[in-house]
């Protein structure tokens, strides 16, 4: 599961919780967009492991 914070970031106990914390940029990015660049990197990450080509 991944949580996406907002701009003012996520509540210390939701942070007490969490099993592995990931930043893409002190940059604070629209939630939309967020969500987009995150299924991205989930992507190749897929692709990568699995010695899938992922660029062209």
């Amino acid at each position: 599961m991944f949580i996406i914070g907002g701009s003012l970031g996520l509540d210390r106990r939701v942070l007490d919780r969490a099993d592995y914390k990931l930043s893409f940029s002190r940059m604070t990015f629209p939630h939309q967009l967020m969500r987009v660049i995150l299924l991205e990197q989930v992507y190749r990450a897929y692709r990568i492991s699995n010695n899938e080509p992922y660029h062209k």
